[in-house]
């Protein structure tokens, strides 16, 4: 079940639209062509507004119809309408380029565009670009929906991408995203064999799962959200085996609790490893590198570099290859580190994001 809001968007001379007479003959054709689509459309209400006028038509089974006349010359079009999942849609896609179609002959529109109609509904079918672009998932069902301690957590199923991991409604991993985690962990280039890694975060099991096929000598994960792995660990074991339901193997060990309890130990205990794996949050998207969640990546990094050998290296994801300006600022703080750090990054088409996404590798200046 969803609403269903199908839009049209036209331009016109605005000498069309200039007052009041012109705006309404503008309507009445609108008014006549709608009619054939939507049965019993009637006039509800008009209101006259700076720069325009909006007109709210009803019809059958609760049916509304908004129409903005702007006088600039551009007229904006929103149907809505309940359907339930049993239900043909109303207007399809194929029925409002028809309209379209029709303006353009019937009113001499110099622009138009019809765009497929948009499914609002209680789960998220709909989520956002890194730069805040609106994608559409082909969402046919929610496995997984509950609020932890935490945050949102959900596993929903997409027909091309199978079952994706979402959490607060960002997408963050799906069975058809393999290139992140090998991306992340630059497999072919690294070599973890006898290696001593830290991961951060993690709660997917993804990473944990292909690190253990290099032969690590120990992996610690730290995770704050047990929902989180018990979610992935009974809808996404595709990408995380059963790593998430034993939590402790010879040669790793899951921590359930804040990553930085685990991490001041090492530091207090002069622990030193090879690698670390920033796998929580991704860098803040703002204006300035200031903020909780700025404060708490650089606090993350900081902490990191304490327990990480001076041949070792710090992993982590990093943004939309869009973000540009978030992504230099990140850069900017890297190298204001002490010591000082050198960085490299990667860039991977990940298929759930439906985006490049930018991943850093870190490490100590070498003298």
């Amino acid at each position: 079940m969803s609403v269903q809001s199908v839009l049209i968007d036209f331009s016109l001379d605005s000498a069309r639209l200039a007052d009041e007479s012109g705006q309404k003959s503008v309507f009445e054709q609108l008014q006549t062509m709608l009619k054939e689509y939507i049965p019993n459309l009637l006039l509800a209400a008009e209101i006259s507004l700076d720069g325009g006028s909006l007109k709210i038509l009803t019809g059958t089974k609760g049916v509304t119809v908004s129409i903005r006349l702007f006088d600039r010359g551009l007229v904006t079009i929103n149907v809505e309408y309940y359907k339930d999942d049993s239900e043909d849609p109303l207007i399809t896609f194929k029925l409002a380029k028809e309209l379209e179609s029709k303006l353009k002959k019937h009113i001499k529109v110099l622009k138009s565009q019809a765009l497929p109609p948009l499914k609002r509904c209680l789960f998220g079918r709909y989520l956002p670009s890194s730069d805040e672009r609106l994608l559409e998932y082909d969402i046919d069902a929610t496995l997984f929906d509950e609020v932890s301690p935490f945050q949102r957590v959900q596993i929903v199923h997409s027909k091309i991408l199978g079952n994706m991991l979402v959490l607060d409604d960002l997408q963050n991993i799906s069975e058809a995203d393999l290139v992140y985690t090998e991306t992340l962990m630059q497999r072919g280039k690294e070599s973890y064999e006898g290696k001593e890694i830290v991961i951060l975060g993690g709660g997917d099991g993804a990473l944990l799962y292909e690190l253990l096929k290099e032969n690590p000598r120990y992996v610690w994960m730290l995770e704050i959200d047990e929902m989180v792995m018990k979610a992935c660990n009974k809808h996404l074991n595709s990408i995380c085996g059963d790593v998430l339901e034993r939590r402790k193997g010879s040669n790793y060990e899951i921590i359930v609790e804040d990553c930085m309890l685990t991490v001041k130990k090492f530091i207090m205990e002069n622990k030193k490893v090879d690698y670390i794996f920033g796998d929580l949050t991704d860098i803040p998207i703002s204006d300035a590198p200031c903020g909780e969640l700025w404060e708490f990546m650089i606090n993350i990094l900081n902490s990191a570099f304490k327990i990480l050998k001076p041949t070792g290296k710090f992993m982590t994801h990093g943004n939309g290859a869009t973000s540009s300006d978030s992504l230099e600022m990140y850069e900017q703080v890297l190298m204001k580190m002490k010591p000082s750090v050198t960085f490299s990054k990667t860039k991977a088409f990940v298929p759930s994001f439906y985006e490049d996404w930018i991943f850093y590798q870190i490490g100590f200046t070498q003298e």
